[in-house]
């Protein structure tokens, strides 16, 4: 794997970004990727671990040590081709995803994964370079079809399965493009839009038709769809926000993260936003974003591009120890203290701060009632303080589906908080025609879980409709 003493004689180099000051006047990816001679010298760092923790680490689990070997031996086409047989869409893993394999590497025991996430971004970008990305048309149609209700990482990721297939897929997208949260959820610093565009060119190409502003169940019937598909599969998202619960959220000023980043998205891609929807901007305000999360990160570096004066990040958490019991916790997710590249570009964080009560002047937030808390997460009395706001962002992740219409309408159960129930074996509902997938069906999590249960559903699927053309 890589050179036998490569991890020895090669220190772990990561990619830099811009600096601060130029990167937070603009919207674009800021990562400086590694020369290619660099690349090379970080995937020879893979050693001959006997037992690749790596792959346990992955969700898709690719196959890591294998194309760090292509990339060393400077096979980079071999190696794109290992990586696309786990993973659909490695340009989207390698931009957001946290890279819990590299928490898993052996190297990690000293401090010093493979830098394994930024090696795969160069292999899929050197891959599109050379284009040897191109379409993978089937061999022939089966005369089967299937719609896929959402356009995230999970819904794309069964479309294209499914049509390599043969098999004629529909996409339905309630919004104007494709890519669900990766469009309109994540910032253009962390992914360019234009790289979910090049991979849709490639997804029409194969055969996947994708329907826009097209919303199922209101201008799109679902007792039509049921009638003219074999298969339809629920990639809804889980997009119902967790409330705050404390008095003065229905001020001005207030608002959940996702609309933030939603309307930022749209604007910076130039796409129009509705008549009746109110315009939300940081510029020039004093911004509070309550939450510890990924969203969280995310509103903060939105809010710092659009020019707040000041940005405060609350996290009802304790402060994290800077480093893990390596013995204790390794190869699994850790919890420690972690700097993003959004927070590191200047906001102020409180740690052990519960948000007490919104406070407002004539209608719009003025300021935010806190208090540190003890391990209970509960109040402590004398601790009390206040932040001023302008703005403020909840940022605290999500409570299920929005599948009240779907379980209505097709008679599949749901959980309290609307996640489609659907069996892990299968991803089949009550329903013999429906399955769901990805945050609809888990809860909120990683991109790249949502595009292994895409896989795996597609799977779950194609041996259902070959099933039918046998009988």
């Amino acid at each position: 794997m890589g050179k036998v003493t490569g991890f020895l004689e090669i220190d772990r180099l990561e990619q830099k970004y811009q600096p601060t000051g130029d990167r937070i006047r603009h919207f674009k990816e800021f990562t400086l990727p590694l020369e290619t001679r660099d690349v090379e010298k970080q995937a020879a760092r893979c050693m001959d671990c006997g037992i690749p923790y790596c792959h346990t680490g992955c969700p898709v689990n690719n196959q890591i040590p294998d194309w760090n070997d292509l990339v060393y031996a400077q096979d980079w086409k071999n190696a794109a081709l290992n990586l696309h047989s786990t993973n659909n869409f490695p340009e989207f893993t390698g931009r957001t995803c946290p890279a819990p394999c590299e928490e898993a590497c052996t190297l990690n025991l000293e401090d010093a994964p493979v830098t394994i996430k930024s090696i795969e971004n160069a292999i899929i970008e050197r891959a599109f370079k050379e284009g040897w990305v191109q379409p993978q048309k089937p061999a022939a149609q089966t005369g089967k079809s299937v719609a896929i209700i959402g356009s995230g990482p999970a819904g794309l990721a069964v479309a294209q399965q499914l049509a390599r297939a043969g098999h004629s897929v529909h996409v339905y997208e309630r919004e104007a493009k494709a890519g669900g949260l990766l469009r309109y959820g994540i910032p253009d610093f962390k992914m360019e839009k234009h790289v979910i565009d090049r991979r849709l060119k490639q997804m029409e190409a194969e055969g996947v038709i994708f329907h826009y502003n097209a919303e199922v169940g209101k201008n799109v019937k679902l007792p039509l769809l049921l009638s003219t598909f074999d298969a339809i599969i629920l990639a809804i998202g889980a997009e119902r926000p967790r409330d705050l619960g404390v008095t003065g959220q229905n001020l001005k000023g207030v608002e959940y993260a996702m609309p933030f980043l939603t309307q930022s998205n749209k604007r910076v891609s130039n796409e129009p936003l509705k008549p009746s929807e109110p315009l939300l901007y940081a510029t020039g305000k004093h911004v509070v974003v309550i939450g510890g999360g990924d969203t969280a990160s995310d509103c903060v570096g939105t809010a710092f591009r659009q020019g707040a004066l000041e940005v405060t990040q609350l996290d009802i958490r304790p402060c994290p120890p800077e480093h893990e019991n390596k013995l204790m916790e390794w190869p699994y997710w850790p919890t420690k203290f972690r700097v993003s590249s959004s927070q590191a570009e200047g906001v102020a964080r409180e740690f052990a701060a519960a948000t007490l009560a919104i406070e407002g002047e004539d209608g719009h937030v003025s300021r935010i009632k806190c208090a540190r808390v003890n391990t209970k997460r509960e109040p402590l009395a004398g601790t009390e303080f206040y932040i001023k706001a302008d703005l403020v962002l909840i940022a605290l992740g999500f409570n299920g589906a929005y599948s009240e219409h779907f379980a209505k309408a097709l008679k599949i159960e749901t959980d309290k908080t609307g996640h489609i129930l659907a069996k892990n074996t299968n991803y089949a509902t009550a329903h013999p025609k429906i399955f769901a997938t990805g945050d609809a069906r888990r809860g909120q999590s990683l991109v790249v879980w949502a595009i292994r249960e895409g896989r795996e559903v597609a799977e779950a699927v194609e041996k259902v409709l070959k099933e039918k053309t046998l009988t």
